[in-house]
């Protein structure tokens, strides 16, 4: 004879407060009523999870500001974003930002500094975090109860240990376990556009979407894949190196040893060469040129061959993935809209995949500069809800 386990109400209660938490984290604001008909609770269990959050200070309640009709108007229920405050690292090739952000998403406050010679070894860059989110949290009155860095390589998830971050020079770093050292707070370790795709996926132009790839490109490319609302990690935590495909086996060498990389077709040195740029030229040049040829109506000529490249690798990506949306960031947020225009129309025509599906869709990233910040705010997050 077999028995099912049944969880106790305490197990309950813990879960359901959790999953309101999580909702109001996400998307802001509810009443009760909407939290009841989200989470398919009754009102008063709703009722008595909401009270008990709003006396320990995780939540209040307020009069909307613009209430119209008759009648006693609904109390929002809004998360008070300095009742759990995680801490964001983005380190990119120049330049590290910092974010102290509250339950919400909310940015409380952040700090930024370029990276230049000796700065960039892995040492210095943990020393000035530690220092600077000290600075940070004293100067805001909060204090991280965890962290997420992002990083532009291969990193594994479980123990934050950064294999390659190759335009870095960065190997065999463990970053999660010397960062966490010098703060004192859990932290998770992630490639950038793995955490660009998960702060996409909840707050950003995949809001709606499942099935998700978000594809970045900066001195190197790279990519970030949610699978049924979920980020796919691969084996040992290491995937969405799409970087990497072998696009053109007669074409330029990548660092990485191979020859052909879609990376060196459509990374930024490759738009700096169609763009009759040196390839080393600084991001302000490229993207100077670029608003040139948006206004002159000449893009999608010049950035023809640039644009086959982009096109190429995202239909391969489209049909191995099959995801519903492409979210497109960093340099490529910058090529002209007539250009991404072009790229999505060939991608839904030239994939197998998409036309199976009525069309995949193409976008820019909706959160800017802050995506991989907000990203790594959510892999601390992660951690963090289920014991606010």
């Amino acid at each position: 004879m077999t028995s099912t386990s049944v969880a106790r109400p305490d197990e309950v209660r813990r879960y359901n407060r959790a999953s309101l938490l999580r909702l109001l984290h996400v998307t802001g604001p509810c009443t009760r009523a909407a939290l009841a008909t989200e989470l398919g609770l009754n009102r008063s269990t709703i009722k008595t999870l909401v009270d008990g959050l709003a006396e320990t200070g995780v939540v209040e309640e307020r009069v909307p500001r613009s209430s119209r009709g008759a009648g006693r108007p609904s109390l929002l229920v809004l998360p008070q974003p300095q009742a759990a405050v995680v801490l964001a690292v983005d380190v990119q090739v120049e330049h590290v930002a910092i974010a102290l952000v509250g339950l919400g998403g909310q940015i409380l406050g952040r700090n930024r500094w370029n990276l230049h010679g000796r700065m960039r070894e892995p040492g210095e860059v943990i020393t000035h975090v530690v220092e600077s989110t000290q600075l940070l949290a004293a100067d805001l009155g909060v204090s991280p109860v965890a962290a997420g860095i992002s990083v532009p390589g291969v990193a594994r998830r479980s123990d934050g240990y950064v294999h390659e971050a190759p335009n870095l020079r960065w190997t065999g770093v463990a970053l999660g376990e010397r960062l966490g050292a010098g703060l004192g707070i859990p932290v998770t370790v992630g490639n950038d556009a793995e955490f660009a795709a998960l702060a996409e996926h909840l707050r950003g132009a995949a809001r709606d979407s499942g099935d998700v790839v978000f594809v970045s490109a900066d001195i190197g490319v790279g990519g970030g894949v949610i699978a049924q609302g979920t980020s796919l990690r691969g084996g040992g935590g290491y995937v969405g190196e799409i970087g990497h495909m072998i696009v053109r086996p007669d074409g330029r060498s990548c660092y990485c040893g191979n020859v052909g990389c879609w990376e060196t077709e459509v990374g930024e040195a490759a738009l700096a060469r169609q763009l009759g740029l040196a390839e080393d030229s600084p991001r302000g040049a490229i993207v100077a040129e670029l608003r040139l040829l948006d206004e002159a109506g000449t893009a999608p000529e010049r950035l023809a061959e640039f644009a086959e490249w982009l096109t190429l690798g995202l239909v391969s990506i489209v049909n191995v993935l099959g995801p519903e949306l492409v979210v497109l960031g960093d340099l490529f947020t910058v090529l002209p809209q007539p250009v991404l225009d072009g790229v999505a129309e060939q991608v839904r025509e030239r994939s197998m995949v998409s036309r199976a599906v009525g069309g995949v869709r193409v976008e820019k990233s909706a959160l800017g500069a802050d995506v991989k910040l907000l990203g790594a705010a959510e892999s601390a997050f992660e951690g963090v809800l289920d014991t606010v």
